[in-house]
């Protein structure tokens, strides 16, 4: 007959029940797990990416460059003046500085550009410094010089009563034709005709006692009082771009690199230049006499000169002058000129003649009758001293 389990029987199967029973829901518990996808919200890891890097802004300047990737000798002309912030300026390398700005305001005077903020700040404390120094004072006389395409020019400030009180003086000489033959030429013209070695001279005198050689522009903003020019200043010009000019004296300024203008007589085109002469009018067709025996300038009406001067602007801008430049200055044929001549050159737009009268630039002098210092023939380098200090 069966016999009833003992007590202490019963609770060891129990323990083995309980124990497979633990047992087997752990194994159903990792099997889950095992093949449960992740939640919603557990991270998975992932292969690290690196980030796209910002590209550095360009500079202004740098910009600038860009922008004319295909301008050979391109250089990028940073300012820095107080009070005043500039645009950047394309220049060319190694060519001379085109129409620097002038900058303008209230109550003060330009003082220039220089190469370095010492000379900069020595010259806004003493104008005199640094201004007829051209080695440290930078304008279109000086040919530009760049590293890594770019260059930095800093400005100097003065007063306008510091433009006054200087007094400066400004003589523009004036050559016509040139000769290589000591005795010089013949006939009644021969005052006109340079000895070449004479001229080379008194370039080399202007190049050694270091004369500031001002642009046009600057001597416009200077008689307006709105920019220092030292009283050791000088401009250098020949009428009617002769062949002698051409061939014998500006092949001199570019060996001495010494900036001079030549006035050219545009009706057969405008003669090719050196990088050291500034091409402008003489006008296109008036260097002639008119039904008075005297210039065109003063038998034509204003509107016929202007269109005759317009005519000589797009000769010239064709050998490259730009509209600007070939628009800054003119000469009067044989020195005639009146009302009508200031009218009709006004009416295009001109800003500044020169006449064959003897005298200095000064503040304040009349734009369209600007005197000048003729060279005639025989004078030598004691002479232009005497002339032009």
């Amino acid at each position: 007959m069966p016999t009833t389990p003992s007590p202490r029987h019963t609770r060891a199967v129990t323990r083995l029940a309980l124990a497979g029973l633990v047992f087997a829901l752990s194994a159903s518990a990792l099997t889950a797990c095992a093949a449960e996808p992740a939640t919603a919200g557990a991270q998975t890891p992932t292969a690290s990416a690196t980030p796209t890097p910002t590209p550095t802004p360009l500079t202004p300047a740098q910009q600038l460059l860009a922008d004319n990737a295909g301008v050979t000798g391109a250089c990028a002309v940073s300012f820095v003046l107080d009070g005043a912030p500039l645009d950047p300026q394309l220049q060319v390398q190694d060519k001379l500085y085109d129409r620097l700005p002038i900058p303008r305001a209230d109550g003060r005077a330009f003082a220039g550009w220089y190469a370095d903020p010492a000379s900069a700040a020595a010259a806004s404390a003493d104008p005199a410094t640094g201004a007829a120094n051209p080695a440290v004072r930078v304008n279109g006389s000086r040919l530009v010089a760049c590293t890594d395409r770019q260059v930095t020019l800093y400005g100097a400030w003065t007063t306008p009563d510091a433009v006054a009180a200087a007094k400066t003086r400004v003589p523009i000489m004036m050559y016509h034709q040139f000769t290589d033959k000591p005795g010089g030429e013949s006939g009644w013209l021969r005052g006109n005709y340079s000895y070449i070695e004479d001229y080379r001279a008194s370039m080399q005198y202007i190049k050694d006692q270091a004369f500031y050689l001002p642009t046009w522009d600057e001597l416009s903003a200077f008689i307006d009082g709105a920019l220092y020019l030292p009283d050791h200043s000088v401009i250098v010009t020949d009428d009617d771009a002769d062949p002698t000019w051409l061939t014998m004296a500006s092949p001199i300024n570019e060996q001495l690199q010494v900036m001079a203008t030549s006035f050219d007589i545009t009706v057969d085109g405008a003669a090719p230049q050196n990088r050291f002469i500034l091409p402008r009018s003489h006008t296109n067709d008036m260097h002639k006499a008119g039904a008075n025996g005297k210039g065109q300038m003063v038998n034509l009406t204003a509107p016929e000169i202007a269109a005759d001067m317009n005519a000589s602007v797009t000769a010239l801008e064709s050998v490259g002058v730009g509209a600007a430049d070939a628009h800054e200055i003119m000469a009067y044929p044989f020195g005639h000129y009146d009302d009508r001549s200031k009218e009709g050159l006004r009416e295009a737009g001109f800003d500044l003649a020169r006449t064959i009268e003897q005298g200095y630039v000064k503040v304040g002098s009349d734009k369209l009758a600007l005197p000048c210092v003729r060279i005639n023939f025989g004078m030598g380098v004691a002479d232009v001293k005497k002339l032009i200090g």
